[in-house]
C-alpha cells in the first residue's frame, strides 16, 4: 500500500465521510461565501428544450452531430465543421453524437467504475496515490497545507503513451474492469486524434498539425481521471471540482446519465450542463488555447454537489506529450497579432496546479506575454 505522507494533512475519503450519516460538513471542505455557487445560476436541458426554454438557447452548450463529417453531403459536411469551429472559439465547449464509441461500452465502464468506489474502503486503499505521482485512489489536488477540499474522490491513471501504461496500478476489481478501461482508452483517444484534426482545420492549419505538436499518435499523453461525488448533506456550500481551466490540451468527458453537476462559465453566470444521452462533453484545455494563441481558449468550470446522489463521471485527459515545447502556431503569429505565449513544455505547465491545486484561470492568464 502506497504511503500517504506526502499529503500535507491525514488524507480523508470523502465517501467515507458521506456514508458515515454526517448532517454538517467538516470546515476544510465549506467554501467562504463569495466562492459558493449561488442561485443566479442558469439551468436548461438541450435536448428537452420547450417554450418556455426559448430565452436561454443561446446560453445552451452546442450539440454537434459528428456523423455528417464522414458523410458524402458536403452542404452537411461544412455545416458540421462551422460549428465545431464557432463552439471551439465562442465556448470552449460542445457535446458531440454519432462519435464512433460504443454506447454499450460507455455504459459498462460506468457502471464498472461505480462497482469499484462501491467497494469495501480497504480495497480501494490498495491503490492510494500520492502528490508524486497522482497515480492511483485519491482525494485532493494541490499540496497547499490547509487548502479548502473538494467534495470529491478519484482514481487517476496513465493511458498514453504505451510505456507509461501499467495495468498493475489499475483496479483488480471488478474483475473485467482493466480490459475495459484498455478498450474505452483505445475508442476515446481515437475519438480525440478526430476531433484534433477538425479543429487544425478549422485554424486553417494542416489537418494533423495539432495531433504532430503533441507528439503524433504514439507519443501523445492520455490520462483518465474517474471522479465521484459522493452525495453531500451541505451541497451550497461546496464543490465537487473547484472552478479551474483544464491544464492539459483536450478532455472528453462521459458524464453521469442521471444526475448533473458540470458548470460552464459563460460571462458573468454559470450554466449547469444536461447532458445528452450517449454524447461525449468535449472542452478545450491550455495547451489548445497557447497553440491557436488564444483563437480558441480554455474555459472556467466546475462541479456542484447532489444533497441525496452520488455521481461519477469519466475525464480522459488528452495532452502533449509532456516534454515537448509548446508554443503558438507559427502560422497564427502576425504582426497584428503577435505570439502570446513563450515556449514552455507542459510538464513544466502542469506543475503549478499539482502544487496549488485547481484555480480558476489563473495560471494560463499569467503566461501572456507582456509585449
Amino acid at each position: 500500500m502506497m504511503s500517504c505522507q506526502a499529503w500535507p494533512e491525514p488524507v480523508v475519503r470523502v465517501q467515507a465521510l458521506a456514508e458515515s450519516g454526517l448532517s454538517s460538513i467538516p470546515a476544510c471542505y465549506i467554501r467562504p461565501h463569495s466562492q459558493r455557487a449561488t442561485n443566479t445560476t442558469t439551468t436548461f436541458a438541450p435536448h428537452q428544450a420547450s417554450q418556455t426554454d426559448h430565452n436561454h438557447v443561446n446560453n445552451n452548450i452546442p450539440v454537434i452531430d459528428l456523423q455528417h463529417l464522414s458523410g458524402e453531403d458536403q452542404v452537411l459536411r461544412e455545416e458540421a465543421l462551422r460549428r465545431v469551429s464557432e463552439a471551439c472559439r465562442e465556448w470552449g465547449f460542445f457535446q458531440v453524437l454519432n462519435h464512433g464509441v460504443s454506447h454499450e461500452l460507455m455504459k459498462s465502464v460506468r457502471e464498472l467504475w461505480r462497482e469499484f468506489f462501491n467497494q469495501p474502503l480497504e480495497v480501494k486503499e490498495e491503490y492510494a496515490n500520492s502528490p508524486t505521482t497522482y497515480e492511483g485512489y485519491g482525494s485532493r489536488l494541490g499540496v497547499k497545507k490547509g487548502a479548502t477540499l473538494d467534495w470529491s474522490d478519484y482514481f487517476f491513471l496513465h493511458y498514453m503513451p504505451p510505456s507509461l501504461r501499467n495495468q498493475a496500478k489499475w483496479p483488480a476489481l471488478p474483475s473485467s474492469l482493466r480490459k475495459v478501461i484498455a478498450e474505452y482508452g483505445e475508442e476515446v483517444v481515437k475519438l480525440g486524434g478526430r476531433i484534433l484534426k477538425l479543429m487544425s482545420i478549422n485554424l486553417g492549419l494542416k489537418e494533423d498539425f495539432l495531433l504532430n505538436a503533441f507528439g503524433g499518435e504514439n507519443e501523445l499523453g492520455a490520462c483518465l481521471r474517474v471522479n465521484f461525488y459522493p452525495k453531500c448533506p451541505q451541497p451550497d456550500l461546496t464543490f465537487g471540482l473547484s472552478p479551474h481551466s483544464d491544464p492539459g490540451g483536450m478532455t472528453i468527458l462521459l458524464p453521469d446519465d442521471f444526475v448533473s453537476g458540470l458548470q460552464v462559465r459563460r460571462g458573468n453566470d454559470w450554466i449547469t450542463v444536461k447532458p445528452v444521452p450517449n454524447a461525449f462533453i468535449i472542452n478545450i484545455g491550455d495547451q489548445i488555447q497557447v497553440l491557436s494563441n488564444a483563437i480558441y481558449k480554455s474555459v472556467e468550470h466546475r462541479v456542484i454537489v447532489n444533497s441525496n446522489k452520488d455521481r461519477v463521471s469519466l475525464a480522459l485527459f488528452y495532452n502533449p506529450k509532456s516534454d515537448l515545447l509548446i508554443e503558438p502556431a507559427k502560422e497564427l503569429v502576425t504582426e497584428e497579432k503577435p505570439a502570446l505565449y513563450s515556449p514552455m513544455t507542459y510538464d513544466e505547465y502542469r506543475l503549478y496546479i499539482r502544487i496549488k491545486g485547481p484555480c480558476g484561470k489563473a495560471q494560463v492568464e499569467s503566461l501572456t506575454s507582456q509585449t
